[in-house]
């Protein structure tokens, strides 16, 4: 039986239409908060550290230029350098824009946190910066939500404005369904498309069965898991009796949790998640990213970024 990252589940922000003016001022409050502090990592941190992390789609042709000791012989432009009566060669530039896609679980572990914040604050927050380095970079960005069904599609594109857009939607959306289908959110982003993108897929991944159409998926995009826990999801206290409810499928279990077989079993089953998590990362192609809420995300990327470039 999984207890991983359960417990009673925490109320789910209502949707903005509902919100009175002072929710309204505090949700935009929220919105302006994370802004400016994706702002500021995005242009003291991570300048440059995205853009060498990610190739473009490949080179394009940008002009003829005369020739110049050090270029190569390959790139020579014949026709132009016999009608100029010089040497001239071509010159190209990386075909930089790219399409990057957030995949987002928000099931409803994604509400569990004991350290500072829960799961789905850590999503928001690296989301968030994701979000404007892609946007300073001239990329577009796109977002899908998921539960055990995709709740919510926003198509890439560029902008500021389409990158608050998107904020606000992780930090207000109220999810339909409490369980997790990481394959069918892999599947519609299969079929939705058609170029090479980069995606992040952030989750628990309290998850089974997503290894072969993973696989499938990372020979066409760039795929980057993040994988979010908690420390309560790694060790239960020593409490005595504990009543639980599994916040996906609602059911409810006593645990007596100074029995040390039962905390061990709780332990084994953590790490088994994350180990499984690894193992399918690995054998599809993919990078995967592990963290606990109260972690240094920041210090976190900016190493998955100077690994990558």
């Amino acid at each position: 039986m999984k207890f991983f990252g359960k417990k009673k589940s925490a109320p789910i922000p209502a949707p903005v239409e509902n919100t009175t003016a002072t929710d309204l001022a505090a949700l935009l409050k929220k919105v302006r908060a994370l802004e400016i502090k994706s702002k500021r990592l995005t242009n003291h941190l991570f300048t440059g550290e995205y853009h060498t992390a990610f190739k473009g789609r490949g080179m394009a042709f940008k002009e003829v230029r005369e020739y110049q000791p050090g270029d190569d012989i390959r790139f020579i432009e014949w026709n132009v350098s016999a009608r100029m009566g010089h040497t001239y060669s071509k010159l190209f530039e990386e075909e930089r824009e790219l399409s990057v896609y957030l995949l987002v679980d928000v099931s409803a572990s994604s509400l569990f946190g004991t350290h500072q914040q829960t799961k789905k604050d850590l999503i928001t927050e690296m989301c968030a910066v994701l979000a404007f380095s892609a946007n300073s970079n001239n990329d577009k960005t796109g977002l899908i939500l998921f539960s055990d069904k995709v709740e919510k599609y926003i198509p890439a594109k560029k902008g500021k404005d389409h990158a608050l857009y998107m904020v606000r939607e992780l930090i207000t959306h109220q999810p339909h369904s409490a369980q997790t289908d990481i394959s069918k959110a892999v599947q519609f982003l299969n079929s939705i498309t058609k170029h090479k993108s980069i995606v992040f897929l952030l989750s628990d991944f309290a998850d089974a069965g997503y290894q072969d159409i993973l696989r499938v998926a990372a020979k066409r995009h760039d795929i980057i898991g993040v994988q979010v826990y908690d420390a309560r999801d790694e060790q239960l206290p020593d409490i005595g009796l504990l009543q639980v409810r599994d916040a996906e499928s609602g059911q409810m279990v006593w645990l007596n949790t100074s029995d040390a077989f039962t905390r061990h079993r709780y332990n084994h089953q953590f790490v088994q998640i994350l180990d499984d998590a690894r193992n399918v990362f690995r054998k599809s192609g993919a990078d995967l990213m592990q963290l606990a809420t109260g972690e240094d995300y920041v210090k976190k990327l900016q190493e998955f970024f100077q690994k990558r470039a």
